[in-house]
């Protein structure tokens, strides 16, 4: 299943992405699951999947304001330096790492597919960063490798915008250049494991007005689905709805020479194949 949250009437609502359209599980299971991290925690993909069994939609896709999938994880979490040649893209002459890089998001860094991203009024240094989401199902810690694809409800598509003069204000952290309000994007919907295998190989493409900028597949990642979760569950247990956020490849904007700054304007869209299209469009912040 294709899994999304959305407004309606002004309110928050969750569905199942079908052809032609959209079946609002809001208010078919509404009454047993509120939302849509209470449906993966509470288990109840088989719910949807029977609520969405031969129904037609009750919206056009094309008509809605997408929101975060998940519109509360307890943890977001963001991987840094993941792909193959993002270590050498620091030109530190550093070794390979032994762990993965970490930090965390605020749900309010975050917009939905569809909804404009901000540049803020502080800085001209924001960037796209295009990446891969695992989506957490089952709840554990200590999880072995050779369980963690268990513990995967589905995944889905992140931009995760980074205002890059921020980056460096502390001595020993990157958390206020990756938490401006609305400067990154998620969705634009869960594909579930049963639908698409988390074990891939998944491509990963980032475009800005049309041009690639990002390309390449998980076969290249560093620290795989599989090790993040273990690691990460070695000192904090995950939760349905929480969030991994597993790295960018190469081709950031601030590196190119000169650097290229997403401007007011700007489309960007994150692709992989078996997920779809994050797309947003760039404004100012008022």
């Amino acid at each position: 299943m294709r899994l999304l949250s959305y407004l309606a009437h002004g309110e928050a609502h969750y569905g199942a992405v079908i052809a032609g359209g959209v079946i609002d599980l809001t208010r078919r299971i509404g009454r047993d699951f509120a939302d849509l991290k209470a449906l993966i925690a509470g288990e109840g993909l088989a719910a949807a999947r029977t609520a969405v069994e031969g129904q037609t939609p009750d919206h056009a896709l094309e008509g809605l304001t997408l929101l975060p999938p998940v519109l509360a994880p307890e943890k977001l979490w963001c991987i840094g330096v993941n792909y193959a040649e993002r270590n050498a893209e620091y030109r530190d002459n550093s070794e390979l790492p032994k762990y993965p890089s970490l930090f965390v998001r605020s749900p309010s860094s975050m917009v939905g597919s569809g909804q404009s991203i901000e540049k803020p009024k502080v800085s001209e240094q924001l960037d796209y960063e295009g990446e891969l989401v695992i989506v957490i199902g089952k709840r554990g810690r200590h999880i072995p490798r050779e369980h963690a694809w268990s513990h995967i409800c589905g995944m889905t598509l992140c931009n995760e915008g980074t205002v890059r003069d921020w980056l460096r204000h502390g001595k020993f952290n990157v958390t206020q250049g990756k938490n401006f309000d609305r400067s990154g994007s998620v969705g634009p919907w869960i594909v579930t494991a049963d639908e698409l295998d988390p074990r891939g190989p998944h491509d990963i493409v980032t475009r800005v007005n049309g041009e690639v900028r990002q390309q390449d597949t998980t076969e290249r990642l560093m620290f795989p689905f599989d090790m993040l979760i273990a690691y990460l569950s070695t000192f904090a247990t995950l939760k349905p709805g929480d969030m991994i956020v597993t790295g960018t490849p190469t081709g950031a904007g601030a590196r190119f020479d000169p650097p290229r700054w997403l401007k007011p304007g700007d489309v960007v869209e994150v692709e992989s194949a078996g997920i779809g299209v994050l797309r947003n469009t760039v404004i100012a912040e008022q």
